[in-house]
């Protein structure tokens, strides 16, 4: 069984106000002294038990980044994911602030870029798209066995990756501002020069002169600038999934992971097979992106075959299919999945949990507040609707 482990970039907001805050560094230095003081919780490089998982920093100073550790069972990354949810929150609150997985900001923000040498290169380089970069992903590492397997699978899951996009859309809001799409954060990310759906590369050869010829453009400034929907790793043996934004419920972000697992998994023994890529055309896929960030869960999407418009359950229903010999192999994967499937049509995404929030109380405060708790694996009255014994402690969210 692979191994899958995930990436969740937090929005830090203010308690009470639910306008986004530049705390990240106290954060990270709270983080550090509760990991000291807590032998049994995770600290800033380690969860319970679990070497290179992490608590840091991101472009701004409104945000920070959780990682876990790579895992073989769901349920082990689920109680990591949450656990480093809580961490970040305990650590935000004594700032004053609370951690929150949001795209975007609901509310008008000034970013403040984190002080990395890095960081403050990029944003003069990019300018106004580097100082207006504040928004929060969510990032899933598959284990593949080779470089060449890497590049193989990316081949065949590419079409895949505006469904991801779509069932984890968590984004509507920007600048104040009902945007009109369920995930802003994708035509956000979407603005970068080595950003969108990647090409058909057929070797891994030709992946890495395609990168290097980016670099040598002086466009990118670091290979890490390549801002693909997927690409093999720069770190680990991993092909890393980034087209979803941060799930708002923890569970929908275990969804996507299990569904990137399968894909991998299904991908690479297609190859094996000596069965083909799909040939479908890049722009083909940047319309089918445009589609699922529109959209999300609530409209059409293009079909991964056909290029022409289907619900939306329609697309999800045969991701599913596509992946299911490989859910069923992966322990519960399959029943985790056609839960999380059905919850997402009965609830909606992200986006529709920020709307329907803001409908009913006229409040963007109340929208963030919501996420909040929800974030933290509780429902509207406090109650913990995580993994048994997984979630932080009740009426916590606020």
């Amino acid at each position: 069984m692979r191994t899958v482990g995930v990436e969740e970039e937090l929005l830090l907001v203010g308690s009470g106000t639910g306008h986004a805050v530049s705390v990240a560094q106290q954060v990270l230095r709270r983080a550090d002294v509760i990991g000291d003081a807590t032998p049994d919780g995770p600290g800033p490089t380690g969860a319970p038990g679990a070497a290179g998982s992490s608590l840091d920093g991101e472009l701004q100073r409104q945000q920070v980044e959780t990682g876990t550790a790579p895992h073989h069972h769901l349920r082990d990354l689920q109680e990591e994911l949450v656990s480093w949810r809580a961490h970040a929150e305990s650590a935000a609150r004594r700032e004053g602030a609370r951690a929150v997985a949001l795209g975007t900001s609901p509310f008008p923000v000034e970013t403040l870029a984190a002080p990395a040498e890095r960081y403050r290169r990029i944003v003069d380089h990019f300018g106004r798209l580097g100082s207006e970069q504040l928004v929060c992903g969510c990032h899933v590492h598959v284990a593949v066995e080779s470089p060449e397997e890497a590049v193989a699978v990316l081949d065949r899951v590419r079409v895949w990756l505006p469904t991801l996009l779509a069932v984890s859309a968590n984004s509507p809001y920007w600048q104040g501002e009902d945007s009109g799409y369920a995930s802003y954060r994708a035509q956000v990310m979407g603005r970068w020069p080595a950003a969108g759906p990647p090409d058909l590369f057929g070797s891994h050869r030709a992946y890495r002169e395609r990168v290097e010829a980016m670099l040598a453009s002086g466009v990118v400034l670091d290979e890490g600038m390549v801002y693909l929907d997927a690409r093999p790793s720069r770190t680990y043996p991993t092909l890393e999934f980034r087209a979803a934004d941060v799930c708002q419920d923890p569970r929908d972000a275990v969804v996507v992971a299990a569904l990137c697992r399968a894909l991998v998994q299904t991908a690479a023994e297609e190859w094996e097979a000596g069965k083909a890529a799909p040939p479908v055309p890049t722009q083909m896929l940047r319309l089918a992106t445009w589609q699922a960030s529109r959209f999300g869960m609530s409209g059409d999407l293009l079909d991964p075959g056909t290029s022409r418009p289907l619900p939306a359950a329609e697309v999800v229903g045969a991701l599913v299919d596509h992946v299911r010999p490989a859910l069923r192999e992966a322990d519960d994967d399959l029943a985790l999945v056609e839960e999380g499937v059905a919850r997402l049509r009965e609830v909606g995404t992200g986006a529709d949990r920020q709307r329907r929030e803001l409908e009913r109380t006229g409040s963007l405060s109340d929208v963030v507040a919501a996420a909040v708790r929800t974030t933290h694996g509780l429902d509207g009255e406090g109650h913990d609707f995580t993994v048994a014994g997984i979630g932080v402690a009740h009426g916590s969210g606020g």
